[in-house]
Parts: structure tokens; C-alpha cells; sequence
């Protein structure tokens, strides 16, 4: 039987890969709009940060998310991932 292979993205906040499904994709579609992806397969540009409140104060304060996105993030999107990672 073949191996499969795991597919490992890297956290934008502590810069270390990891397993796809370890981690949280936030995504910007083609209108520009900001989501977080619970599926890993909504369409668009996606970036994805630990499960880890540290990781997002990193990526918070850094602005990694604006930088990924070439927008402005809003305080509402960071908040979401609060909750997301509350609820992990």
C-alpha cells in the first residue's frame, strides 16, 4: 500500500508547518471579503495560523494577516479567531 502523503502549510504567526487539518485557514475570496474556513476548501486565497492564542497575538501584532491578504484586517475577523480558538 502507498503512503500518503500529508499536506503541511505554515502558520503565519509562529512561521512552523504543520499538518493542514492542525491548523486554522482564514480566506479572501475574489470580492475581497474575509472568512474563516472551518472545511479547508472554500475558494481563494487562504492563510493559515495555529490553534494557538499565542500564534494569533503574533500574527496580530505583526498585521501577517494584512500582509497575506494585501487588505486591512478588521478587529472583527480577529475576534472570530478568538472565538474559534476558544471553542477548541
Amino acid at each position: 500500500m502507498a503512503i500518503r502523503k500529508i499536506p503541511l502549510r505554515k502558520c503565519i504567526g509562529c512561521n512552523t508547518s504543520k499538518d493542514k487539518r492542525e491548523l486554522i485557514r482564514v480566506v479572501r475570496n475574489a470580492e475581497g471579503e474575509i472568512s474563516i474556513d472551518t472545511t479547508g476548501k472554500k475558494p481563494g486565497r487562504g492563510a493559515y495560523i495555529c490553534k494557538d492564542a499565542a500564534c494569533l497575538k503574533l500574527a496580530k501584532k505583526g498585521k501577517k494577516l494584512d500582509k497575506a491578504f494585501d487588505v486591512a484586517i478588521s478587529d472583527e475577523i480577529y475576534a472570530r479567531l478568538e472565538q474559534e480558538l476558544a471553542n477548541e
